[in-house]
C-alpha cells in the first residue's frame, strides 16, 4: 500500500475566488476523483481550521494499491484537469509518498 499525502497553502486569492472558497473547490474536486481511478483506495481531503503561521490550507491523504496505481494517478486525465487550477490557487506545496 502507498500513501500519497499533499499539503498545500494557498494564495489569499486567485480565479476571483477567495482562499477558503478555493479550499472548497479543490477539496470537490479531488474528491470527485473517488473511484474514477484503478488502483485509488482511499481519498481524504480536509481543509484547516487552526490558522496558524504554520498551518497548510488543504490536505490530501490518498491511498493506492501500489507505485504503479499512483503513477497512474499522476498521469490520469481527470487528474491533470485539475493540477492548473491547484497550481494557480498554490503558494506553495508539500508532498510525502511512502509505503
Amino acid at each position: 500500500m502507498v500513501k500519497h499525502i499533499v499539503m498545500w497553502r494557498l494564495k489569499e486569492s486567485a480565479h476571483g475566488n477567495t482562499a477558503e472558497v478555493n479550499a472548497r473547490l479543490i477539496k470537490e474536486k479531488l474528491e470527485g476523483l473517488r473511484s474514477r481511478i484503478s488502483g485509488l483506495v482511499s481519498i481524504e481531503v480536509g481543509i484547516d481550521f487552526s490558522r496558524t503561521g504554520s498551518s497548510a490550507d488543504v490536505v490530501l491523504y490518498s491511498e493506492f494499491v501500489d507505485r504503479n496505481a499512483l503513477e497512474g494517478y499522476q498521469s490520469h486525465p481527470e487528474h491533470e484537469a485539475m493540477k492548473p487550477f491547484i497550481g494557480d490557487a498554490a503558494s506553495e506545496r508539500r508532498l510525502v509518498d511512502y509505503e
